[in-house]
């Protein structure tokens, strides 16, 4: 049996890592500030997470969720407690796309309502609800469209209040900065409105912070910029620092019923032992302040005086959520950063590169990409 080849493979197989260094099979040693897609969010097998997930499956890896966890309910508190959003409930489960495949679900049950309103270049995932609300028509079967989606663009204050208007949308879902489109943000007015509409409208408001949250932007939450609250949160990628996890965190204005939602496999112990030990270090040593320290330092570094660096067109995002549009396509830069300077970077398009390292990357790794970019710049 061969694999199903869905992916376009760089020649490299990392086999170890510490913190933001990789090290491939041959021995060459990298700088990953791509972090997996996000997934990485404190570092690379940091002793704590690794201590934390060793001893649980010493104890024990996984049993269903018919019996009581109290893993789960330290995990509620912990992401309570560190997000702001200590009333909520937290649904657990496997993967950012399935978390939002559950929060679309509670919207529409909550208020009976069917239709969704999403936004133009929103990416909420693969399986069959979220690749409804994504705007990506490669990625959508004709079974995936169900008519029930309608899409605005972002930033599109008018359009935006008059299908909010019509009162039939279960729910408004949007990434807090989107991150597969290549780094848009919705601007903080645009967020306060949509919040204040989704209130007035009886829709509920879902944001989606699979890899805009966790610390990633300096907040928490990227919404939390803007000074707004969701009736539903989805989270997924920076969770457990790799190990399968997702969860919608829950407003209490929904009402949970036996049966409505479930999952096998979503917080077994091992997952929840994992996302507790991030939580743990995020906390001890205060990444999302870190995050916040060197992604102005990736700013003003890479956009002296708000200018940016040849071959940069446009520097977009928050914190460590970094999308560098280029004068012409990304490819061949990428290619040199990763085989002639040994650093990890991942892609937007065709013109855009993305940096989403680990939140306990230093000022000093920034320093050392931002030279070896100048260096290829300039040659």
């Amino acid at each position: 049996m061969d694999l199903f080849k869905v992916y376009k493979l760089w020649d490299i197989e990392p086999v170890r890592g510490l913190d933001t260094t990789l090290w491939d099979s041959e021995g060459n040693e990298y700088t990953d500030l791509y972090g997996g897609h996000a997934v990485i969010s404190v570092g690379h097998c940091h002793p704590h997470y690794v201590k934390a997930v060793t001893e649980q499956v010493r104890k024990l890896g996984f049993y269903s969720n018919a019996v009581r966890n109290s893993l789960q309910d330290k995990l509620a508190a912990k992401l309570g407690k560190a997000s702001g959003y200590d009333d909520y409930s937290l649904f657990l489960c496997n993967s950012g796309a399935e978390a939002n495949e559950n929060a679309l679900k509670l919207a529409s049950f909550s208020t009976g309502r069917d239709k969704i309103l999403a936004f133009g270049k929103a990416f909420h995932g693969r399986t069959s609800g979220a690749v409804a609300v994504t705007d990506n028509p490669k990625i959508k079967s004709p079974f995936n469209y169900d008519g029930n989606v309608t899409f605005v663009e972002l930033n599109d204050f008018d359009t935006m209040e008059r299908e909010l208007g019509t009162w039939q949308y279960a729910a408004a879902i949007i990434e807090g900065i989107q991150g597969v489109s290549g780094i848009h943000e919705p601007t903080d007015l645009f967020l306060q409105s949509l919040t204040e509409l989704c209130h007035r409208t009886g829709t509920m408001l879902i944001l989606d912070e699979i890899q805009s949250g966790y610390g990633r932007t300096g907040r928490f939450f990227a919404h939390q910029h803007a000074g707004i609250k969701a009736d539903i949160v989805t989270v997924a990628k920076g969770m457990a620092n790799g190990f399968p996890i997702g969860g919608v965190l829950i407003s209490p204005i929904i009402k949970a019923e036996y049966g409505m939602l479930g999952t096998t496999f979503g917080g077994n112990h091992l997952a929840c032992a994992a996302a507790i030990a991030v939580l743990e270090i995020i906390e001890n040593e205060k990444l999302v302040e870190n995050a916040a320290k060197v992604g102005e330092y990736f700013r003003t570094n890479l956009c002296p005086d708000g200018k940016p660096l040849y071959p940069i067109k446009e520097y977009r995002g928050r914190g460590l959520m970094i999308g560098l549009e280029l004068e012409k396509g990304h490819e061949d830069l990428r290619n040199r950063l990763l085989f002639e300077k040994h650093f990890f970077t991942g892609a937007a398009g065709a013109d855009v590169i993305r940096l989403l390292p680990s939140l306990t990357v230093s000022e000093a790794t920034a320093a050392s990409f931002i030279d070896a970019l100048k260096e290829l710049a300039a040659d």
